[in-house]
C-alpha cells in the first residue's frame, strides 16, 4: 500500500522490547504495528483504601490504578510484496508474515535457552527454580504514552495463506497489563518510565479547561 508522495508521515504504534536494566533498544527490537488500531480500549481498576471495608479510607487510594489496554491489529504481507526488490519482501515471499507474529508471540515465551537451563537445574536437584525474565516490554502510543507493560492475553486468526500454507493476512488482538511502580519498584527503569508517564498525564490534566458550575445548572454546591 503506497503512500502518495507529500503526504504526511503517519506515526505507528509499536511494543519495544528493551533491556529491564540498562534501558537500552537494540534497533531490531522494535515490533511495529503494520497498520495504527482503529481503536484502543483502557480499563483502570481503581484501588481504594476503602476496599478493605474500612469506611474512614473512602478518599484514599492505596496506589496507581491496575490498568489494561487491549487492541486489535491487522498484518498482511501485501505492503512487503509491493517492492520485489526490499529485504521484507524477500522475507515475505519465503515465511508470509511469520516473522512479524512469531516476534509477537516471543512476548509469551520463555526463550528455548532458559527452558533448558531451567531443566538442567531441575536435573541438579535445585529446588527452587526462578522464573526466566523476559525483556522490559513498553508499549509506544506517540510520546506522551510509553508504558511498561506486560503481554496478558493474544489472539490471532490467520484469515489468508500461500500456496505454501504460510500465513499472509491475520487478525491480531492484544491485551496489555500496564506496569506500574507498585510492580517494579521507583528503582527500576520500567518504573521511572512509568512515573515519567504519570508526570505527563498531570501535565495534560493541568491544561484541561474546566467547566463552571453554571454549565451543570448549578449557581453554588447545596
Amino acid at each position: 500500500m503506497s503512500n502518495f508522495p507529500g503526504s504526511p508521515r503517519v506515526l505507528k504504534a509499536a511494543i519495544a522490547l528493551v533491556d529491564p536494566g540498562t534501558g537500552i533498544l537494540p534497533s531490531p527490537l522494535l515490533i511495529t504495528l503494520q497498520y495504527n488500531p482503529d481503536s484502543l480500549g483502557r480499563t483502570l481498576q481503581v484501588r481504594g483504601a476503602q476496599d478493605a471495608g474500612d469506611t474512614s479510607e473512602a478518599l484514599r487510594l492505596k496506589g496507581p490504578p491496575i490498568e489494561t489496554i487491549t487492541l486489535e491489529a491487522e498484518i498482511d504481507a501485501t505492503d512487503q510484496l509491493e517492492f520485489p526488490d526490499l529485504a521484507a519482501s524477500k522475507s515475505a515471499v519465503e515465511s508470509g508474515i511469520f516473522p512479524h507474529l512469531s516476534a509477537l508471540e516471543r512476548l509469551a515465551y520463555p526463550s528455548s535457552q532458559q527452558l533448558r537451563a531451567n531443566d538442567q537445574l531441575a536435573d541438579r536437584g535445585m529446588l527452587e527454580i526462578v522464573p526466566a525474565e523476559q525483556p522490559l516490554a513498553l508499549f509506544v502510543w506517540s510520546k506522551n504514552r510509553v508504558l511498561p507493560i506486560r503481554l496478558t492475553r493474544l489472539g490471532i486468526v490467520e484469515e489468508a495463506f500461500d500456496t505454501h500454507l504460510n500465513p499472509i493476512r491475520a487478525h491480531v488482538s492484544l491485551a496489555l497489563r500496564v506496569l506500574s511502580v507498585d510492580d517494579l519498584g521507583f528503582r527500576h527503569k520500567g518504573g521511572g518510565l512509568f512515573m515519567t508517564y504519570l508526570q505527563q498525564q498531570e501535565k495534560l490534566a493541568r491544561s484541561y479547561l474546566y467547566g463552571r458550575l453554571g454549565d451543570a445548572g448549578l449557581e453554588t454546591l447545596p
